[in-house]
């Protein structure tokens, strides 16, 4: 491992397999889901994110990762559409094969797009469930936007998709604050996969839970993205969880990606000063 030493060896990018624009040759499969070119955004002076490029396909998971405060949570959040870049583009081709600038659609079809072809898992499974809602009515609630009315149907589903994520059908009935940590999460998961999107944006989803729930949980989602082909931006600190689940990986360290390459390349083989600080601390640890 290189002497980390000064500052220029931490801020000079390194890119593993591609350009900084990560890419991935693909001739013979489906066309890009998200396209990203030369993205920032900024709190005031302060950079949030700088001049990021990036493409994911279909049933690719990519994972962000970095300190805190390196941008990876900006960059989440400007990919989910939740506020405009500074500069840059984002599109985004929906399953009829359109491609869509994220960044120019109406509010009522970004908002479409976000109960049907996208979902997002935050870290604080509080953030993306109704805790006066019963879990079958978190769930329900998803399918109605959807277009579902028939009671019997949502209420069905309800249950096939608890049983999914390894919850008892006899708590469809019960509020989330009566379930665990684990137990919010795994719901929150079902809330935003019973719409059968293509697209999922995590922020942390394992942070905060104790080792044992991390385990059972990330192999229910590594099930999960198999079994449905999910593209996945999975943001998190822990390298760990990004080899598991990750197919490819981007760095990040002030707003900027640092590295970016397959997962098991990056993490094995890190060229860049910063990543090679990251996995040293994971070994030491």
């Amino acid at each position: 491992m290189k002497d980390i030493s000064t500052t220029e060896q931490l801020d000079n990018p390194t890119v593993v397999s591609g350009l900084m624009e990560i890419t991935t040759d693909a001739p013979d499969a489906e066309p890009v889901l998200l396209s990203v070119r030369d993205v920032s955004h900024y709190y005031g002076n302060r950079i949030g994110c700088r001049n990021i490029s990036l493409d994911l396909w279909p049933g690719e998971v990519l994972g962000i990762v970095g300190e805190s405060g390196s941008g990876k949570s900006t960059l989440l959040n400007l990919l989910a559409g939740r506020f405009p870049p500074a500069a840059g583009t984002i599109h985004y081709r929906d399953g009829e094969g359109i491609l869509h600038d994220v960044n120019k659609l109406p509010e009522a079809v970004r908002r479409r797009l976000l109960r049907t072809e996208w979902g997002f898992v935050y870290q604080n499974p509080r953030d993306g469930l109704r805790m006066r809602v019963s879990a079958g009515g978190n769930i329900g609630e998803r399918l109605m936007a959807c277009g579902s009315r028939h009671y019997g149907n949502i209420r069905g589903t309800a249950l096939d998709w608890l049983s999914k994520v390894e919850i008892a059908g006899d708590r469809v009935d019960d509020h989330p604050t009566a379930y665990s940590g684990g137990m919010q999460q795994r719901l929150q998961i079902a809330r935003n996969l019973v719409s059968s999107p293509r697209l999922i944006f995590m922020d942390e989803p394992t942070g905060g839970l104790d080792v044992s729930v991390q385990a059972k949980l990330l192999d229910l989602l590594r099930q999960l993205v198999r079994q449905f082909n999910l593209s996945v931006v999975l943001v998190t600190h822990d390298l760990v969880v990004a080899r598991l689940l990750a197919h490819r990986l981007i760095v990040m360290r002030r707003g900027e990606v640092v590295e970016a390459g397959l997962s098991d390349q990056v993490l094995d083989d890190p060229h860049h000063a910063y990543t090679q600080l990251l996995v040293s601390s994971i070994l030491q640890g």
